[in-house]
C-alpha cells in the first residue's frame, strides 16, 4: 500500500538553471539600460547607427538603375519599385536594380500620383491616364480636356482634375476598375489639390476662387456613394480658411481627418467642420512642411548652431494624438520628401532617412551634392545624370 502520509521530496533546482536564469537576467538589464542610452545619448546612438546596425551608406557602393544622359527619362519610386519612364516605355526596376517589367505607356510628360501598391500615370495639359497595380496595368482611359491633377486612393479610387473644356474645372472619379462613377463640375474655380479618403467615401477638393477682388480659397466635401446617385446633390461639407489663404495641399488621415496646408499653416477639419490649427509658422522660420505623412505632419525650421553653420531642427506631430517627436540635422536642408511613414531630408551631399518617430532609418553620403531623389516608403532612388542609386529603407 501507498504511504500517503509519507513527506514529498522537494525538487532541487539545479546550479545549471539558476545560471541561465541568472544570465537571462544581466542580459535584460544590459538591453534596458543600453536602450536607455541610445536613446539619450546623440553620440553613442550615432556609434551604434553607423558601427552596429550600419544605417550609414555611401555614394557608389549600392545597386544602380542606369540611365541615357542625353535622353532625359521621367524617374519615380513606387511601392518597392523605381520606374523609369523613357520614349513611351515605363520600365519598373527592383530594390536590386534588376528590370522586372517594361510597360507601354503613351505618356512623354508625366504626372505621377502613388498610394501603397497603386500608381497613376497621366499626360500632364494631355488626355491619356494609366491605373498600374504592382507591376501591371489594371486599366487605361482617353479623357476629354486636359489632365492638370490626379490622386489615387490605397484601395485604388482614382480622382482626376480636367481643364481645358466649358466648365473652369471637371473632376471624375473612377472606381479601382477603372469604372467612371461621377463628375463634378466647377464653373467659377480651379483647384489647388484633390484627394479621396482611405476609405473611398470622400473626395475634398481645395478650391480658388481668382474671379473677385480678392482671391479666396475654400474646400468642397463630396460623398462618393451620394455622387453615384445624384451628383448635383452629393456636396456635404465646405471647410472656410481666411481671406488671402491659398491652400496648396490637402491630405485625408485617419478617421477621415482632412489636413490642409497653406504656406503659414497646418489646419485639420474634421467631417463635422472642427477646425483645429496643427502648426503656424507666424513666429518660427519654417523652411519646409508636409502633410503627405500616415497620420504625421512634419516641419523643418532652420536654426543657427553657432557663428557659422546652421542646424535643422525637425518637428513630427501625430494628428490623431498630437503628440510630438524630434530629430536635428546637423546641416541646412536643401529640399524635403515624405512617403507614408519616411521622411527624407536632403543636406546637401547627405540624404538622412528617418521614419515618422524620429528615428534614423538611413543615411546616405555622396561626394557632390545631390540635386533629386525619388522615395516610396520602401525604397529611394538617389538621381545623377548616368544612373540610380538604390536606397533600401
Amino acid at each position: 500500500m501507498k504511504d500517503y502520509w509519507k513527506e514529498p521530496q522537494k525538487k532541487k533546482i539545479s546550479k545549471k538553471t539558476i545560471i541561465i536564469w541568472v544570465l537571462i537576467g544581466l542580459l535584460i538589464i544590459a538591453a534596458i539600460v543600453l536602450g536607455s542610452i541610445y536613446v539619450q545619448n546623440k553620440e553613442f546612438r550615432e556609434w551604434v547607427d553607423t558601427q552596429i546596425l550600419q544605417k550609414e551608406v555611401s555614394q557608389d557602393k549600392l545597386a544602380t538603375i542606369e540611365i541615357a544622359q542625353d535622353e532625359n527619362p521621367k524617374i519615380y519610386a513606387f511601392n518597392q519599385y523605381i520606374g523609369v519612364l523613357n520614349k513611351n516605355e515605363f520600365e519598373i526596376y527592383g530594390n536590386t536594380g534588376k528590370k522586372e517589367e517594361s510597360l507601354a505607356v503613351e505618356i512623354s510628360n508625366p504626372l505621377f500620383h502613388a498610394n501603397g501598391r497603386n500608381l497613376v500615370i497621366a499626360e500632364e495639359k494631355g488626355q491619356k491616364i494609366y491605373f498600374i497595380q504592382d507591376k501591371s496595368i489594371v486599366w487605361e482611359e482617353n479623357i476629354e480636356g486636359n489632365i492638370s491633377q490626379v490622386y489615387t486612393s490605397p484601395n485604388g479610387y482614382t480622382a482626376i482634375a480636367i481643364v481645358g473644356t466649358v466648365h473652369k474645372t471637371v473632376v471624375t472619379v473612377y472606381d479601382d476598375k477603372g469604372e467612371s462613377l461621377f463628375k463634378t463640375f466647377l464653373s467659377s474655380t480651379r483647384v489647388s489639390d484633390i484627394c479621396i479618403s482611405n476609405d473611398n467615401k470622400y473626395l475634398a477638393l481645395a478650391e480658388i476662387d481668382t474671379s473677385g477682388v480678392v482671391i479666396e480659397s475654400k474646400i468642397e466635401v463630396y460623398s462618393i456613394e451620394k455622387a453615384q446617385i445624384d451628383a448635383d446633390n452629393s456636396k456635404i461639407a465646405t471647410y472656410l480658411v481666411d481671406n488671402q489663404e491659398l491652400i496648396t495641399n490637402i491630405q485625408y488621415h485617419s478617421k477621415d481627418k482632412l489636413i490642409c496646408m497653406s504656406k503659414d499653416k497646418i489646419t485639420a477639419f474634421s467631417l463635422e467642420g472642427n477646425k483645429e490649427e496643427l502648426y503656424h509658422s507666424e513666429n518660427a522660420k519654417a523652411t519646409f512642411e508636409s502633410i503627405e505623412l500616415n497620420n504625421h505632419i512634419v516641419v523643418l525650421e532652420e536654426v543657427v548652431a553657432n557663428l557659422f553653420t546652421a542646424d535643422t531642427n525637425v518637428t513630427i506631430v501625430n494628428t490623431e494624438n498630437k503628440n510630438m517627436v524630434y530629430y536635428t540635422a546637423n546641416a541646412v536642408t536643401k529640399e524635403l520628401y515624405t512617403c507614408d511613414n519616411m521622411i527624407a531630408i536632403n543636406l546637401g551631399t547627405e540624404i538622412e532617412f528617418i521614419n515618422t518617430g524620429g528615428w534614423l532609418v538611413k543615411r546616405y553620403k555622396a561626394e557632390q551634392e545631390i540635386t533629386d531623389i525619388v522615395l516610396s516608403a520602401n525604397i529611394a532612388g538617389i538621381i545623377y545624370r548616368d544612373k540610380i542609386e538604390i536606397v533600401n529603407l
